[in-house]
């Protein structure tokens, strides 16, 4: 995972790019087929960063992705992968997070195993993970994730993933209200007849919209000079690198 720092890499890390170049790995058109498969595991610490950080990269195909749909198959916690495949109307589970995951990837649960396989506090012998209260957290789930093929169709594309980034985070500031309303404090007039058009009820919450649906209504919403000009500024947008996520 490269650094948000530019710069000089301190030994051993270095940069995708050199790594790939040093492994003659070649970008390939995102389309194409996957052009490497990686392994790891993710750090229990600040994990929701981390994968926040592979998303952004995803979404602007920088980084690792340069380079195409690179698969990733990584360990992360259960938590983690309950939000990743939660489903709409779970409101306290589905998230921003999930959206833009779903939407971007293929998931694929690998492998469950439980955390005390492998992972004890030396100290007392119990747990090095403590169980999530809300959510689900005895087991390291191996996990596929393969950038769709078709993520950049239609109105979505790498240049603009930031803004839509944060068109989807600012949509789960409030997860239950409703999509009329948030349309309306975008200063939309014509909502009515955008829902219509897009056969998404008026009475929507925001977190009972599919993941497709946010994408629809992302690529609707560019052709309304308003919103592309008067509401998402650079400075806002700017914001969603934050890892206060």
């Amino acid at each position: 995972m490269d650094p948000m720092a530019k710069g000089a890499l301190k030994p051993p890390a270095v940069s995708s790019e050199k790594l790939f170049e040093t492994l003659g790995v070649a970008a390939v058109p995102w389309r194409a087929d996957v052009p490497l498969k990686v392994f790891g595991i993710v750090p229990q610490q600040l994990e929701r960063n981390r994968l926040w950080r592979l998303l952004f990269a995803m979404y602007e195909c920088s980084s690792i992705y340069r380079y195409g749909r690179v698969e990733l198959n990584l360990f992360i916690s259960e938590k983690e992968y309950t939000v990743l495949t939660a489903k709409p109307g779970k409101s306290k589970i589905y998230q921003a997070f999930t959206v833009l995951a779903q939407l971007g990837y293929e998931i694929e649960l690998l492998h469950k195993e439980p955390w005390s396989s492998f992972a004890t506090n030396l100290k007392n012998g119990g747990l090095a993970i403590p169980k999530a209260g809300r959510l689900p957290n005895d087991h390291f789930c191996l996990v596929r994730l393969t950038p769709q093929q078709n993520l950049f169709t239609g109105g979505l594309k790498p240049s603009n993933a930031s803004t839509f980034i944060f068109m989807v985070k600012q949509s789960f500031a409030k997860p239950k209200s409703k999509l009329t309303d948030r349309l309306s404090s975008w200063s939309l007039d014509n909502s009515d007849t955008l829902l219509k058009a897009l056969e998404i009820p008026k009475n929507a919450s925001m977190c009972n919209l599919y993941p497709e649906d946010y994408k629809r209504l992302f690529e609707a919403l560019q052709n309304s000079d308003l919103f592309a000009e008067t509401f998402f500024h650079d400075e806002v947008l700017a914001s969603t690198r934050t890892m206060n996520l």
